[in-house]
């Protein structure tokens, strides 16, 4: 039997955070485990998501909007299809990344939270706090940082 059943992952389209769906994936799928993937979002108009765009530029990776969001879960879907998963999930959940993760891990009852570390050594991430460290901190599951950044 294997140490892991439940594997949740955050995405939000960026290279990074793909890189550690397919992570999440192959180690799911080695497993024999439930892959449940997620990708929060905040509703928002057309003008707050341009202004987001503009204030944070290249680290504008949050979805924005539940379409964008489903599209995201469909691409991540079938890169861990591809990297090994049999068992998915996808789940969209409206609000921060951080707390929709740990919120999923405890809905869930996963025993492993797999996330990319893009946002460790960013302004933004020092500024704002990042998702890897956030959620390294917080969760009641083991997690595995991915090392995403080339």
């Amino acid at each position: 039997m294997s140490a892991y059943r439940t594997v949740v992952v955050g995405t939000d389209g960026s290279d990074s955070s793909l890189r550690a769906v397919d992570r999440a994936a192959a180690i799911a799928g080695d497993a024999g485990a439930r892959l449940v993937i997620a990708c929060a979002y905040y509703p928002a108009t057309d003008r707050e998501v341009q202004r987001a765009s503009e204030v944070l530029r290249e680290e504008a990776y949050q979805v924005v909007g539940s379409a964008p969001a489903e599209d995201t879960l469909q691409t991540a879907h079938d890169r861990a299809v591809a990297a090994g998963a049999h068992d998915i999930v996808k789940v969209p959940v409206t609000g921060a990344p951080v707390e929709a993760l740990l919120t999923l891990v405890d809905e869930h009852a996963a025993d492993l939270l797999v996330v990319g570390n893009r946002g460790l050594n960013t302004l933004t991430g020092r500024l704002l706090g990042s998702v890897p460290s956030d959620t390294a901190r917080k969760a009641t599951c083991d997690v595995l940082i991915v090392h995403t950044v080339r």
